[in-house]
């Protein structure tokens, strides 16, 4: 079976080596990104099923980022899911309504409930 393709955009390498291994262990092809430019650039290059990012990151932030993709026809349907530090409602709200999928608190998600939710907007359990 072929491996769905997932990229994460995390500027933290232990968090986002954690989180890919349990991606891969579930099916998945993880592409990994530092911060968002690059992710940007890989996700146009090859658009992923799903993205997961990060808000706090070096350059441009996740919400800035999730705004360019949106605004790229090649992505504008790729489901964006934010995995993120910040818990308030607010940047909750932010995200939701610039379009992302679903909000992951960090602190409250395990690397394999972040498999769920991707499984979850990918429509695969």
């Amino acid at each position: 079976m072929e491996k769905i393709p997932v990229l994460l955009i995390e500027d933290d390498a232990f968090l986002a080596k954690i989180y890919a291994q349990k991606l891969e262990d579930e099916g998945f092809d993880v592409s990994l990104a530092s911060n968002g430019e690059d992710g940007l650039k890989l996700a146009l290059r090859e658009p992923p099923a799903c993205v997961l990012l990060d808000i706090l990151l070096p350059g441009a932030d996740g919400f800035e980022i999730l705004q360019k993709m949106k605004a790229e026809q090649a992505l504008v349907k790729v489901p964006v899911v934010i995995i993120s530090n910040l818990g308030q409602r607010e940047d909750v709200q932010k995200a939701m309504s610039a379009g992302a999928a679903g909000y992951l608190i960090k602190a409250h998600s395990l690397p394999q409930d972040v498999a769920r939710k991707v499984k979850e907007i990918l429509k695969m359990g």
